[in-house]
C-alpha cells in the first residue's frame, strides 16, 4: 500500500510509479501552466508548443503500447494525470490534453490498423500531432445514433459529408477521429469511425469562442464537404463504430470523474484556508458552526466520490466489466464536485465572484462535467438499464 502525495490517503490502487508520475505532473502544472494560466484563459487558447512539452515529459505515454514508445494501457496513470491537471489554474489545458490523449488517441490504439498506428501513434505520444474526437453534431449530442454525417463508398474509398459541433481541439488538431453513418437505415448499427488528416480537401474548421469555462481549450465546428477519403481511412470495422465509441467512453468517463475529484479537492483546500483567515465577528468565518458543518459535509462527499472513482478504476485494471460502476462514478463525481465548488464560492462571499480567487474559475469550469462525456441524465439511464429497469 502506498501513499498518494496529493491526498495523504493510502490506497491499494496506486504503486510507487504512479506516485512518481503524480509528482512529475504536479511540477509541470505548478511551474509551466499556472504562471501563464490567466493569459491563456483570456486568449482562449494555449500555445501549441505545450503539446510538445507534454510529449517530452512523457505525459502522453500512458495509453500507448510499449512497442510504440508508451507505458501501456493501464488507466491508473490517466487518473493520476487527470487529478493533477485539474488542480491547476487552467482546466482548459487539462481539457485539451485529455481530449487528445484520453479521448481521441484510444481509438487509434484500440482499433487502428498497424499501418495507421505506424503513421500516427508515435507522433501523438510525442505531442507532434494533436487529436480530436468528432462525434457531437448540431442536432445530435448525447443521442449518438441521431447523427447525420455520412460516409458513402466511392471507387477510391469514401466520401464524407456532414458537420460536427462543440469539438474540443478542432482548431489545433492534426488528426480527426470522426463518427459517420455508413448505413443510415441501420441507425446506431450503421455507424463507422474514420481517421482524417488536416488538409484533406473539403474539411474546414471554424473556431467557437465564448465558452463559459475552460476557456484556454480551443473548440470548433467542423464541416465535411464531400471529403474524399482513401479506403484505409476506415478506423476499425465498418458499421461497428457505435460499439467502438462505447468501449472508449468507459475510459473517458472515469478520467473525467477523476478530474472532478481533483478540482473539488483543490477548491476545498483553498476555501479552508480562506475561512480560517477571514475575520468574522470576534473570530473567523471558520468558527461558525454552519461553516464547519458545510465543509465537513463537502469533505465527506469528496471522499465518497474519490472512493467510487478508485474502486471503478480497480475493476477496470482487473478487466471486470464496469459499465454501471463507471457511469455511477462519472455522474456522482460530477454532481458532487459541482455542489462542493458551489458551496466553496458561497463561503468566499462577494470575493468568490471576483477573479482574485480561483474558486470563480473552478465554478465555471466544473459545470461542463455534468454535460461532457455523457450528461448526468444519460449516466442515470445507463445505470437504470444495468440494474434491469
Amino acid at each position: 500500500m502506498t501513499v498518494t502525495p496529493a491526498t495523504g490517503n493510502a490506497h491499494l490502487l496506486f504503486e510507487p510509479v504512479h506516485d512518481d508520475f503524480r509528482l512529475a505532473v504536479r511540477r509541470f502544472v505548478t511551474e509551466e501552466i499556472n504562471p501563464h494560466a490567466d493569459d491563456w484563459e483570456r486568449d482562449e487558447a494555449f500555445p501549441r508548443s505545450l503539446y510538445l512539452r507534454g510529449g517530452e515529459l512523457g505525459l502522453f505515454a500512458q495509453g500507448t503500447p510499449e512497442e510504440y514508445g508508451g507505458l501501456g494501457r493501464d488507466c491508473r496513470l490517466a487518473i493520476v494525470m487527470s487529478e493533477e491537471m485539474s488542480r491547476g489554474h487552467s482546466r482548459g489545458v487539462s481539457m485539451g490534453f485529455g481530449a487528445h490523449n484520453e479521448i481521441a488517441k484510444p481509438h487509434l490504439v484500440r482499433f487502428g490498423a498497424s499501418a495507421m498506428k505506424d503513421r500516427h501513434l508515435r507522433d501523438m505520444t510525442a505531442g507532434r500531432k494533436v487529436g480530436a474526437l468528432c462525434v457531437t453534431e448540431p442536432a445530435a449530442g448525447s443521442n449518438v445514433a441521431g447523427m447525420r454525417t455520412t460516409a458513402t463508398r466511392t471507387s477510391h474509398g469514401w466520401s464524407l459529408r456532414g458537420e460536427k459541433h462543440f469539438i474540443t481541439n478542432a482548431p489545433s488538431a492534426d488528426l480527426f477521429f470522426v463518427a459517420a453513418k455508413t448505413d443510415p437505415a441501420a441507425g446506431h448499427r450503421g455507424i463507422s469511425m474514420f481517421l482524417i488528416e488536416r488538409g484533406t480537401p473539403g474539411l474546414s474548421v471554424e473556431a467557437m469562442p465564448g465558452k463559459l469555462g475552460r476557456r484556454a481549450s480551443d473548440t470548433g465546428h467542423i464541416t465535411f464537404a464531400d471529403c474524399p477519403l482513401p479506403a484505409e481511412a476506415l478506423l476499425g470495422t465498418e458499421n461497428q463504430g457505435f460499439y467502438q465509441l462505447m468501449q472508449c467512453f468507459e475510459h473517458e468517463r472515469i478520467v473525467i470523474a477523476a478530474g472532478c475529484v481533483g478540482m473539488a479537492e483543490t477548491c476545498l483546500a483553498d476555501t479552508l484556508a480562506y475561512v480560517q483567515s477571514r475575520a468574522h465577528g470576534d473570530g473567523h468565518l471558520s468558527d461558525m458552526q454552519v461553516t464547519r458543518q458545510r465543509l465537513a459535509k463537502s469533505y465527506m462527499e469528496l471522499e465518497a466520490a474519490r472512493q467510487l472513482v478508485y474502486t471503478s478504476a480497480w475493476r477496470i485494471v482487473r478487466g471486470i466489466p464496469s459499465l454501471k460502476e463507471v457511469a455511477m462514478a462519472k455522474a456522482f463525481a460530477a454532481e458532487v464536485s459541482f455542489r462542493i465548488i458551489d458551496d466553496c464560492l458561497q463561503l468566499h462571499g462577494g470575493w468568490g465572484y471576483f477573479s482574485k480567487h480561483q474558486v470563480q474559475r473552478a465554478w465555471r469550469d466544473i459545470r461542463l462535467d455534468r454535460i461532457g462525456g455523457g450528461t448526468t441524465e444519460v449516466m442515470y439511464d445507463i445505470i437504470a438499464k444495468q440494474i434491469g429497469i
